[in-house]
């Protein structure tokens, strides 16, 4: 049977690790957009106030001032050319802010994980422990039990050869 591109689609779309992988990337976005504005709204001023209220992504140095234009004197306006660090040493600040969120919150939630499969495996040894206790108790009571079949078996013998001997005897006499 042929499918169609769109129930194709659907099985495709419908697949648990693609609905994981796009909860994980639309929570990503929000968890940066958190991390962000934590940097530039909070830790940023704060660093821009220990360096005298310079905000870090005007932080340059110049390499060649900017000439303004003067007609009378005949110069044209050239640009600043000037090494931009200060935006460069805001990225790697949000980016380290960012990584130590992530990690902290992974961390969190695998120790919390680690803690759950713990409980489960307790859980499932504690079980295992007692199915393995009963099927204990159940071979013992099966052992018992053919152990006094077989005492019984040989009780019936003795008592059978006891008889026999006990007719034997009296045909001799």
């Amino acid at each position: 049977m042929k499918s169609t591109f769109w129930a194709d689609f659907k099985k495709f779309i419908t697949k648990g690790n693609i609905i994981d992988l796009s909860v994980g990337v639309v929570i990503g976005g929000a968890f940066g957009k958190i991390t962000s504005s934590l940097v530039n709204d909070i830790i940023m001023p704060l660093i821009s106030l220990v360096v005298g209220g310079l905000d870090v992504t005007d932080w340059k140095w110049v390499l060649k001032e900017a000439i303004e234009a003067d007609e009378a004197a005949g110069i044209t306006a050239q640009a600043e050319v000037a090494v931009r660090y200060g935006n460069f040493i805001q990225m790697i600040l949000d980016f380290l802010i960012i990584a130590f969120s992530i990690f902290v919150v992974l961390r969190v939630i695998m120790k919390a994980k680690a803690k759950m499969n713990a409980a489960e495996e307790a859980k499932a040894a504690e079980e295992k422990a007692k199915a393995d206790a009963e099927a204990k108790a159940k071979a013992d009571a099966e052992a018992a039990a053919a152990a006094a079949a077989a005492q019984k078996i040989a009780d019936e013998r003795a008592e059978e050869l006891s008889l026999l001997r006990e007719i034997r005897d009296s045909l001799k006499k």
